[in-house]
């Protein structure tokens, strides 16, 4: 892309930067990048680790620029103190009453005060939302070519952003010294997925992550951190969109492997929408009712307040709306395909395999992931939802979909690793039925699971879980390929050595064991034969 370009034609101010701080460095926390120059900040509580909250990636998306492709931020000196976590992007809060806006709220973005159950946009988000936060060792020099983590939140397309408690990598980048992490806001919902007549690219929020990676493979070294050893990491929808950018850039994917937690391109993609009704249904009632005229639309469109926007398709959903419209990656041939299943396994010309990422990729889930999911059970909130529809959506949602990347990437012989996490630790599941719920091993890797909400209930079993994962993560991310070879632990497929057949996963926390091999047909068989499903194994 071009911004590729730009920044790499730039190298050599880039080297000039790297030597070392500038003169006003407040004990070596100011960084100088291609785009600006940037003084961080260390929590006493993490003395070891520096952080960057602010970072732009890319030109604020504002008035002309709204639903365009980011735009590159300029070559700058500008000095800025990188000191507050940055905006999400606009995004509504629900009020109907979910897990995530009741009781674990640490997932979610914070929001100062306001009610989640408003209704309403948060008052933290905001359209200049393109940033990124670094945290990096305090040590790290530009010779120190340490691994990094680039990670990409979920959100269910809607929501989501750097400033989420769960998600700051602070105590794991403090434990081990050794690696980097990135987390980068993107554009979501309407803002990120508009589907518009009038525009040529609509699934700009999968670009503005792209745009984020290569920011971080032009100006990383600058932290400390290896260009070459960027591991690209998402969660859920995050991790959904970083295979979708992984399949369309396949050919230049800039990152030496992906980690995906429960979440991949082989998730059912809906159909393409080219009436472009959803746009359409919303400009009207908003005051741009220019059904035949798309560049009319358009340029009325940018002139609606994003709060409107957000509140009008927010609250077709709270109000249960029939139909309501839906902004989310939808197939353009050319960003985001419909099958990947065949897209991977087919070249377009019909000469061999198809744009399936050859890099390595670390996949996960978790054992019960739809219980987070599925309805809030308000009627009966100690007994939980139906576990029978639980694992019913678990299955179709989650594991079907691991099933399908894993064995489509075996047909390839891309090296794939898998594991299952099955913890269930108190201090995360607030709720007994909870079990390994969707999102509860993103803490055990950041190391927050630690540091916030239940933190008196934290055992020495969850710790040992928690350190064993991350010491598996930063194994990948620092040989994507053959860095948990050497912990022991084979990707699937490979039989050589195998305890299992060739079928390697690692399963987490189950049965009062850390760590251990099993068969990923234990969980892969509900997919292929039919067999039952066990969400506490």
């Amino acid at each position: 892309m071009r911004l590729v370009r730009l920044l790499i034609s730039l190298a050599c101010l880039a080297v000039g930067f790297a030597t070392g701080p500038p003169s006003d460095s407040l004990d070596g926390l100011t960084v100088k990048t291609i785009t600006g120059v940037y003084t961080g900040l260390v929590d006493p509580e993490f003395p070891n680790v520096r952080q960057f909250r602010s970072i732009p990636f890319a030109e604020p998306p504002l008035g002309s620029r709204r639903w365009l492709p980011p735009e590159p931020v300029r070559p700058s000196l500008k000095h800025s103190y990188s000191y507050r976590f940055p905006p999400p992007c606009p995004q509504y809060l629900y009020k109907n009453v979910t897990l995530w806006n009741s009781n674990m709220t640490d997932f979610s973005i914070r929001i100062h005060g306001q009610d989640r159950l408003q209704g309403t946009m948060a008052q933290t988000s905001s359209e200049d939302c393109l940033y990124l936060a670094i945290w990096a060792p305090l040590n790290a020099t530009a010779d120190s070519n340490l691994p990094v983590a680039l990670f990409i939140p979920g959100g269910s397309f809607r929501n989501g952003g750097v400033d989420v408690p769960y998600q700051q990598p602070t105590p794991w980048v403090q434990r081990t010294q050794r690696h980097i992490v990135v987390s980068a806001g993107y554009r979501v919902n309407i803002a990120g997925f508009p589907w518009a007549a009038g525009l040529e690219e609509q699934n700009v929020g999968i670009l503005d992550q792209r745009a984020a990676l290569e920011w971080v493979y032009a100006n990383i070294g600058s932290f400390g951190g290896d260009p070459s050893r960027i591991t690209v990491w998402g969660h859920s929808a995050g991790g959904v969109a970083v295979d979708i950018a992984a399949h369309a850039f396949a050919d230049n994917p800039l990152a030496a492997g992906l980690f995906l937690q429960s979440g991949s391109a082989m998730v059912n993609i809906s159909h393409p929408d080219p009436t472009h009704r959803n746009f359409t249904y919303v400009a009207r009632h908003v005051g741009c009712d220019f059904p035949t005229d798309p560049l009319a639309e358009l340029s009325c469109m940018r002139q609606v307040p994003m709060t409107l926007l957000q509140n009008f398709v927010g609250a077709h959903r709270d109000n249960d709306t029939d139909d309501p419209p839906v902004f989310k990656p939808l197939p353009d041939d050319k960003l985001v395909f419909f099958n990947y299943t065949h897209h991977a396994l087919h070249h377009p010309n019909g000469h061999g395999p198809g744009s399936a990422p050859r890099i390595p990729i670390l996949l996960g889930t978790t054992s019960n992931e739809q219980a987070s999911l599925t309805d809030y059970p308000l009627q009966n909130i100690t007994a939980g939802p139906w576990q029978t529809k639980v694992d019913l959506e678990t299955v179709e949602t989650f594991v079907c979909l691991a099933s399908n990347t894993t064995r489509t990437r075996g047909l390839l012989g891309r090296t794939t690793y898998r594991y299952e996490y099955a913890g269930n630790f108190s201090s995360l599941s607030v709720l007994p039925w909870m079990g390994a719920f969707h999102g509860s091993d993103v803490p055990m890797v950041m190391g927050t699971y630690a540091t916030l909400a239940g933190r008196e209930r934290v055992t020495g079993f969850q710790r040992e879980v928690a350190e064993r994962m991350q010491d598996y993560v930063l194994a990948f991310m620092e040989d994507p390929e053959g860095g948990l070879r050497r912990m022991g632990w084979l990707p699937w497929g490979e039989s050589e050595g195998s305890e299992v057949g060739g079928r390697n996963m690692m399963r987490f926390a189950s049965g009062g064991v850390v760590a251990k091999n099993v068969s990923a047909d234990e969980v892969d068989d509900v997919c292929v034969l039919g067999r039952p499903y066990n969400s506490s194994p």
